[in-house]
């Protein structure tokens, strides 16, 4: 995300939205081209190394984390134990 807010001017640019908006339409395309269900696919925008430095610069930091952690609980569902 951070070469994509530096190419395109910055985070809060228009350039930026459209960019993330065709970034997520190409990963859910690939994703529907080996046969995942792409349109069903979360797909969290953020930034690995702000969340690590604390940052969250536009929640692309922490609130990234966060948003991906109530994604991954969600959509995977968890496993049934033998008990």
């Amino acid at each position: 995300a951070d070469l994509l807010a530096e190419d395109c001017g910055g985070v809060d640019s228009e350039e930026y939205a459209e960019m993330m908006e065709l970034v997520e339409m190409e990963l859910r395309e690939l994703l529907d081209t080996y046969e995942f269900p792409g349109d069903d696919t979360p797909i969290i925008a953020g930034s690995a190394l702000m969340a690590l430095n604390g940052e969250d610069e536009n929640e692309l930091g922490t609130t990234a984390v966060k948003k991906l952690v109530e994604a991954l609980d969600s959509y995977i569902p968890e496993p049934e134990r033998a008990i």
